[in-house]
C-alpha cells in the first residue's frame, strides 16, 4: 500500500517486482540459514575444525561473492537485463545445498559454502540493482528495507525450522541440512514466474566492453564515500558464525544453537524496514551512527557474556545494527550512481565490504585461537568505534566541502 504523509502527496506504491524479489530472498534465507546456523557447530564438533578455520572459510566464502558481484552487476549494467543473472545466481545456490549433507571434511565443506557464495554474488548486484530500477524515488529506502525485512523473515525462519527438526530428527545434523533443499529450488520457481523487468530501459548507454575501467570515472567522490564507509564498517562486523560459537562456549544445547540466528534475525526483520522509511525523511548517515553504536553496544555485551540470555541480548543488539545498516548503505549507492551503472555500483561496493568480511573474519579466528571469545568480541568493538569516528569524519569533510 502507499503510504502517506499528512498534508503531503500520497507516496507511490512499493512496485509488484520488489515483493517477489523480497519472497525470493525469504525462501533462500530460509534455505541458507537452515544451514548457516548449524554449520559452525557442525565444522567444529563433528568435522573437528578450528575456530581460525571457521574464520578462514567464513571469511575466503563472504570475500567471493562481491567479487563476482562486481561482473555480475556490470554486466548486467551492459546488456541491460537483471532476471537472468538473478536466476543464474539463485539457481546455483540451490544447487549447492545437497553438497553440505553430503560433506565429509572441512574442505568439502569450504567447497560447498564457496560454490553457495559465488552463487549469492552472481545474483546480489543485479537484484539490488533491479530493486533501484523500479523503485520511485521517494520510497527507495522503503523498497530496500522491505526486501531485507523479507530476506531476514527467511534468516528466522530458517534457524526457528532446524530447531525444530533437531528435536524431530534426534539432532542428526545432516538429516536436517537436507531438508534445506526445499526452500531453495522454491526460489527458482519464483524467479522464473514471478519477476518482471522494468519495460523500456533503454540500451544508448551500453559500453563497447561489459568490463571498462573508465566506467569509474562516472561514480562521484559521494559514491567513493560511501564505499569507504561500507568498507571499514565491514571490517567491524566479522561472520556471524562466530556468535553461534560463542553460544555454544557459554552453555547451548546442539539443539538450541539455531536460536542464535533467530533472535538475530527478528531483531533485523523488525528494525530494517522501518530503517529504511525513517532513512527516506532523515539523513542517512544519522542512522548509520545509530547502527554502529548498536555493533559496539553488541560487541560489549557478548565479550562479557556469562549466561545463555546475555548471549541472546548481545545477538538481538547485533541484528538491530543490521537493520539500521545494509538497507541504508544499498539506498546511498542508489542515490549517488547514474542509472546506467547501478549493477557496476554495487559489484564494486560489495567487492570492497567484502574484501574487508575475508580480513574481520580471519582476524576475529585467530583472535578467538590465541586469546579467547571476550577479546575477539572487544576487538570488534574496538573496530567498530573506528569505523563510527571515520563515519563522523567523512560528514565533517563533506559538509565543508
Amino acid at each position: 500500500m502507499a503510504r502517506s504523509v499528512p498534508g503531503a502527496r500520497p507516496l507511490p506504491a512499493i512496485p509488484p517486482t520488489v515483493w517477489t524479489l523480497g519472497f525470493v530472498s525469504l525462501f533462500m534465507d530460509l534455505s541458507s540459514e537452515l544451514v548457516h546456523s548449524l554449520l559452525p557447530v557442525f565444522l567444529v564438533s563433528t568435522l573437528g575444525a578450528s575456530v581460525l578455520t571457521v574464520g578462514v572459510i567464513e571469511g575466503i566464502a563472504e570475500a567471493a561473492t562481491p567479487v563476482v558481484k562486481v561482473f555480475s552487476g556490470t554486466l548486467s549494467d551492459f546488456f541491460r537485463r537483471r532476471k537472468e543473472l538473478i536466476l543464474l545466481g539463485y539457481g546455483m545456490a540451490a544447487l549447492t545445498k545437497p553438497l553440505f549433507p553430503l560433506a565429509t571434511t572441512a574442505e568439502a565443506v569450504f567447497i560447498a559454502r564457496f560454490l553457495d557464495r559465488i552463487g549469492k554474488g552472481i545474483r546480489g548486484a543485479p537484484r539490488d540493482a533491479l530493486v533501484a530500477d523500479v523503485a520511485p524515488p521517494a520510497i527507495r529506502g522503503a523498497c530496500f528495507g522491505l526486501r531485507q525485512s523479507m530476506d531476514t523473515v527467511g534468516a528466522f525462519l530458517g534457524p526457528s525450522l532446524a530447531i525444530l527438526l533437531m528435536f524431530w530428527l534426534a539432532n542428526d545434523i545432516k538429516q536436517v541440512l537436507w531438508l534445506a533443499v526445499i526452500p531453495a529450488f522454491i526460489t527458482v520457481l519464483l524467479i522464473v514466474f514471478g519477476i518482471r523487468e522494468k519495460e523500456g530501459m533503454s540500451a544508448r548507454h551500453r559500453f563497447r566492453s561489459p568490463i571498462r575501467l573508465d566506467a569509474l570515472k562516472h561514480f562521484s567522490g559521494n559514491y567513493w564515500r560511501v564505499v569507504a564507509i561500507g568498507a571499514i564498517f565491514t571490517l567491524a562486523r566479522f561472520s556471524e558464525a562466530f556468535l553461534i560459537l560463542r553460544a555454544q562456549q557459554v552453555g547451548f544445547a546442539i539443539t538450541w544453537v539455531p536460536l542464535v540466528m533467530v533472535v538475530m534475525s527478528l531483531a533485523y526483520s523488525f528494525s530494517a524496514y522501518p530503517a529504511g522509511i525513517l532513512s527516506d525523511r532523515m539523513n542517512r548517515q544519522h542512522l548509520l551512527a545509530v547502527g554502529l553504536l548498536l555493533l559496539i553496544l553488541a560487541d560489549l555485551v557478548l565479550a562479557c557474556a556469562a549466561s545463555s540470555l546475555i548471549v541472546l541480548l548481545g545477538v538481538a543488539l547485533w541484528g538491530l545494527h543490521m537493520g539500521f545498516t545494509q538497507g541504508i548503505l544499498a539506498a546511498m549507492i542508489a542515490d549517488v550512481t547514474p542509472p546506467e551503472l547501478k549493477g557496476t555500483a554495487f559489484g564494486l561496493f560489495n567487492l570492497a565490504s567484502g574484501l574487508f568480511m575475508l580480513l574481520a573474519s580471519a582476524i576475529a579466528g585467530g583472535v578467538w585461537d590465541r586469546h579467547g571469545a571476550a577479546m575477539t568480541f572487544y576487538a570488534g568493538a574496538a573496530f567498530s568505534l573506528a569505523a563510527f569516528v571515520m563515519l563522523i569524519s567523512l560528514r565533517s569533510r563533506r559538509q565543508n566541502d
